[in-house]
């Protein structure tokens, strides 16, 4: 089980400048996941067990407070800030160093990833851009596994992005992580591969400034988030009350 009160949480966006180069594992965390976490050990394992965890919602940062965590994130960050922030300190190394980055985008669809490639061509023009389509299935096979494996091993990027949705992407980077003979960020970053790409609209700024970018999604895709926020968001603050009963037993 997953307890928010034990996790080390980036505090900050500034805070993301503050990592050190090599391979680092940085995960994010919101209420959804954490409410995932609570009933599968494996993506607890993870989230607990990556190098660095982001806290994407505001939910997470009153909990933290709440709860007077180890923890005191002092606002959200979202997966959006951590693909911009990175995205731009390779871009800018590339730019100033006179030698060529690359970037790989592990994940998604043929189509969203060219959809990528285009706009990052234009947006990061100093990034080499590799892409990799995994089969679409919940589970992959040994075959998927050491052919994605031998695909990141062989492109060896300077920057890694991979977007499964959570839990399968966390859990799969965890479970593989040994594995991969790269030497650079890895971020799991689900939903900002549509968003980049344009294939999904994130929440306009006001909507993200007052902490209901989750509402925009519900309103925009009642049938699919329904589960999430409507059962999901009272769940969290079930969850986070059973944290703080059993804290203070």
């Amino acid at each position: 089980m997953l307890r928010l009160s034990d996790l080390t949480i980036i505090p900050s966006r500034a805070a993301l400048g503050e990592i050190p180069d090599g391979k680092q594992l940085i995960n994010t965390i919101n209420a959804h996941s954490y409410n995932v976490a609570q009933n599968d050990p494996l993506f607890a394992q993870a989230l607990a067990g990556g190098d660095y965890l982001i806290p994407d919602g505001a939910s997470i940062v009153k909990a933290c407070r709440w709860l007077k965590a180890k923890s005191q994130p002092r606002e959200r960050i979202a997966g959006w800030d951590l693909f911009e922030h990175e995205m731009q300190r390779l871009e800018s190394r590339a730019a100033g160093g006179g030698r060529r980055r690359s970037v790989m985008f592990m994940g998604s669809s043929e189509r969203v990833l060219q959809l990528i490639r285009e706009r990052a061509a234009h947006d990061y023009p100093h990034l080499d851009v590799t892409v990799y389509s995994p089969p679409y299935k919940p589970e992959f096979s040994d075959d998927d596994n050491r052919a994605i494996i031998s695909a990141i091993n062989a492109a060896r990027p300077d920057l890694l992005w991979i977007g499964m949705t959570a839990p399968k992407q966390e859990k799969w980077t965890y479970a593989h992580w040994a594995e991969l003979d790269i030497d650079c960020h890895v971020g799991t970053i689900g939903a900002v591969f549509d968003f980049y790409a344009g294939t999904a609209r994130r929440a306009p700024l006001w909507w993200q400034q007052h902490s209901l970018e989750w509402l925009y999604r519900l309103v925009k895709e009642p049938r699919r988030m329904w589960r999430r926020y409507v059962i999901g968001n009272p769940l969290f603050l079930w969850n986070i009350f059973s944290e703080k009963m059993r804290g203070e037993k």
